[in-house]
């Protein structure tokens, strides 16, 4: 059950942050970058791609330190956001329900939890309450294209039920 959390203007507190959202990250594999299914958006997995070039690349604790990728973290978020919002609207959102981040790791680099804080504490400035989510966050031998984060999230959104009857009637 839907806790009582109302679909806002999120676009508004994105505007009230300084947070543009980018454009919709291009997939570098066969697959879509947003899916709505129901009443939620799943992402795919977001690199930390701006323009199409990667933010940073290498492995956390080695080439890439801990708050260089937990600033990657971040711009995956940006562009699961951007995801979500070319799917569904960002303005759809109720709350943000759960984000799974992949770190690649060197070895020994145990803070995969305090890196994927850059999504999860981004999301929580975003939308409030609306943003607290279950997480997990897993250290991983290799990323696409040497990235140092992934991040993907699943959101709860407000369906129009006008549009959903109509389609419906079919």
């Amino acid at each position: 059950m839907s806790e009582s959390i109302n679909a806002g203007s999120w676009t508004g507190k994105l505007v009230e942050l300084g947070i543009t959202l980018p454009p919709v990250a291009a997939p570098v594999a066969a697959y879509v970058p947003a899916v709505v299914s129901g009443t939620h958006v799943y992402t795919s997995g977001q690199l930390p791609l701006l323009a199409g070039e990667l933010t940073v690349a290498g492995k956390v604790g080695a080439e890439v330190t801990e708050e260089q990728a937990k600033d990657a973290a971040k711009a995956c978020a940006l562009n699961a956001l951007a995801a979500l919002d070319a799917a569904a609207g960002i303005d759809s959102v109720v709350r943000i329900v759960k984000v799974v981040g992949f770190v690649a790791s060197a070895d020994g680099f145990t803070r995969q939890p305090f890196v994927v804080n850059g999504a999860s504490e981004l999301l929580g400035e975003i939308f409030g309450d609306a943003g607290q989510h279950a997480r997990s966050a897993v250290g991983v031998a290799e990323l696409p294209l040497g990235a140092p984060v992934e991040i993907e999230l699943v959101a709860e959104i407000v369906v129009d039920r006008e549009e959903e009857d109509s389609t419906d009637a079919g």
